[in-house]
């Protein structure tokens, strides 16, 4: 892309990638100027945007104004200097978690009865990210090994396979 080349940002703020992307990319085009389209009022994330309402936004896009622009580099940069393991959306914006952040919410899910690890997984995305999209699947599954690894949870087989593995909270 040439330099002159118009840019165009798409992301919403209750998507956490998304406004992480938005922040890092804000920081690294420094004075550069671009357009943005914020689509927090249409849906929690542009991924989960259906093309065709993809394209009702085309009109929606504004230059980024100076205010926004040192506000988002200014936050990339505490979040980078905080060096968190998770970024996570709060009503004030994207923050900093440790990475044990999920785990009760994933314990919550789990039970007493053997439950398969991509049913404990999903659950919790389901019950636990409104109005926002915190994190992905994989991430969930890499605490849901180490929740096995700390013996809060039991594993009847590799814990990595979300499909085929189940896991359950251990007897008291």
């Amino acid at each position: 892309m040439a330099a002159d080349d118009r840019l165009v940002l798409w992301f919403a703020r209750h998507s956490a990638s998304e406004l992480a992307f938005f922040l890092a990319l804000a920081e690294k085009l420094g004075e550069r100027p671009y357009d943005i389209v914020d689509a927090t009022t249409t849906a929690p994330a542009v991924a989960i945007i259906p093309p065709d309402r993809l394209m009702t936004l085309f009109d929606g896009q504004r230059p980024i104004t100076g205010a926004e622009r040192s506000e988002a580099c200014q936050r990339w940069r505490t979040l980078r200097a905080e060096n968190a393991p998770f970024r996570i959306v709060t009503p004030a914006g994207l923050a900093s978690a440790p990475i044990d952040y999920f785990d009760p919410f994933l314990l919550k899910e789990a039970s007493m009865e053997w439950r398969r690890i991509a049913y404990v997984v999903g659950s919790m995305m389901g019950h636990n990210m409104e109005p926002y999209q915190q994190v992905g699947d994989i991430m969930l599954l890499g605490r849901i090994v180490a929740l096995v690894e700390q013996g809060k949870l039991l594993a009847d087989g590799d814990p990595w396979d979300m499909r085929g593995t189940r896991v359950r909270l251990p007897v008291p």
